[in-house]
């Protein structure tokens, strides 16, 4: 009888709310046979009901709760039984802090990584893991390549967007030492290019979601008032200012919609400062704060559309793929966004929803209209964005194209 796979996960927290796709990614992997051991760079702060959520968290090992002791004694331990493997990762990190900047706080941040990589590289081999898999090519992929070269057991990476546009240090060097490097969007592959790396080890992995999880709602809401809804952290880059500024727009021109904000965020007293401004009403623009996973597939269905005006922030973070177009699509709430990053990859303007530029809140006033009015587009952008969504972003699909990747490491 064939052994399963035993692999390794490693991600800035888990389980997490804001990293859905990260959680049920393992779920499904475990679903497909392979034994997942987690780890989490952070403890955990999401508090999540669902009784498989909530045992992944109690077998989760949270990296940097770790007391000082434990840490140098993993060192020490590393350094004795692996001396060889060790001292060529102490290399590696010296080589890696001069390509950063000696003095920097990124070569610092290097340096204090490392250690903790020597905790991770120990439990992996006592885990007997064949292979070490790690979300976001930021911090945690610090730590897993430099827990790879001590341990000698292959690691691979997946990259989503903050991580390669705003922190994307050392990229060249995660692509040549991993196993593989997937990335979640076709967009994402362009820009590694653009970086010089070896796309033969690049591949397109979509972050995805169940269908039955998110099935098609079989009656439309009958809301007096056309509702419009977004979830998801009340950031910059979400747009949501240009939401509440075509909500304003559209009440100047007659037309009544009701916006619920489900979130919460640094942002939450400004946009609610511009609301004010803006003299609309609670019953024009509602805040309902963070809502748990369980109720977000009920709040989704509630909506006559989902709109996320995404954009680029201050500091050059975007969305990458925001998997909660996919649960509205998927739902069957036509879905407004922006036309940057991957979303045109899901969000086909005109056929699986409608797409505006960033910042563009006339555009977006306009698209939202669109969308009131027009009862036939609103059925085919429905019926093609489900389609959409089950042949190339199935959570199923896409964690079984891992899982052949994780495959061939054996």
């Amino acid at each position: 009888m064939t052994q399963p796979l035993t692999i390794a996960y490693l991600a800035p927290e888990i389980p997490a709310l804001s990293a859905t796709f990260v959680y049920n990614e393992i779920l499904q992997l475990e679903q497909l046979g392979t034994d997942v051991i987690p780890f989490s760079v952070h403890a955990s702060t999401s508090n999540i009901e669902e009784p498989r959520v909530q045992a992944l968290a109690t077998k989760t090992f949270n990296l940097y709760a770790q007391s000082k002791l434990s840490v140098i004694a993993d060192n020490l331990v590393m350094l004795a039984s692996r001396p060889i493997n060790y001292s060529r990762t102490l290399g590696l990190l010296l080589s890696d802090m001069w390509r950063v900047g000696l003095f920097s706080r990124t070569a610092f941040g290097l340096a204090y990584r490392m250690l903790f990589s020597a905790s991770l590289a120990r439990r992996l081999i006592q885990k007997k893991c064949k292979h070490l898999h790690v979300h976001f090519a930021h911090i945690p992929s610090d730590i897993a390549m430099y827990a790879s070269s001590i341990s000698s057991i292959p690691f691979s990476i997946t990259a989503h967007a903050n991580d390669l546009y705003e922190r994307g240090w050392l990229l060249k060097e995660k692509v040549e030492r991993s196993k593989f490097f997937a990335t979640i969007s076709e967009f994402n592959q362009r820009y590694l290019a653009d970086q010089g790396v070896d796309l033969d080890k690049v591949k397109i992995i979509r972050c995805g979601v169940d269908p039955a999880q998110f099935s098609q709602r079989q009656e439309m809401p009958n809301n007096t008032i056309p509702r419009i809804g977004v979830i998801g952290r009340l950031v910059e880059k979400k747009g949501i200012d240009t939401l509440i500024e075509a909500v304003s727009l559209l009440k100047k021109q007659g037309q009544k919609v009701e916006l619920q904000v489900a979130g919460s965020g640094p942002l939450d007293s400004t946009l609610k400062a511009l609301v004010a401004q803006k003299k609309l009403s609670i019953e024009d623009v509602c805040f309902l704060g963070a809502i748990p996973h369980s109720e977000v597939a009920d709040f989704i269905k509630s909506l006559d559309m989902f709109v996320l005006p995404c954009k680029q922030d201050e500091n050059g973070d975007i969305d990458g793929i925001p998997v909660v177009l996919m649960e509205a699509m998927l739902s069957g709430v036509p879905v407004i966004s922006s036309r940057l990053s991957g979303i045109p990859e899901l969000v086909i303007d005109n056929k699986t929803g409608l797409l505006i530029e960033q910042n563009d809140s006339v555009a977006l006033a306009k698209a939202i209209s669109i969308i009131i009015n027009d009862s036939v587009l609103k059925a085919n952008l429905i019926e093609q964005a489900v389609v959409r969504v089950k042949q190339e972003f199935s959570q199923i699909d896409n964690a079984q194209k891992l899982n052949d990747l994780f495959g061939l490491t054996k």
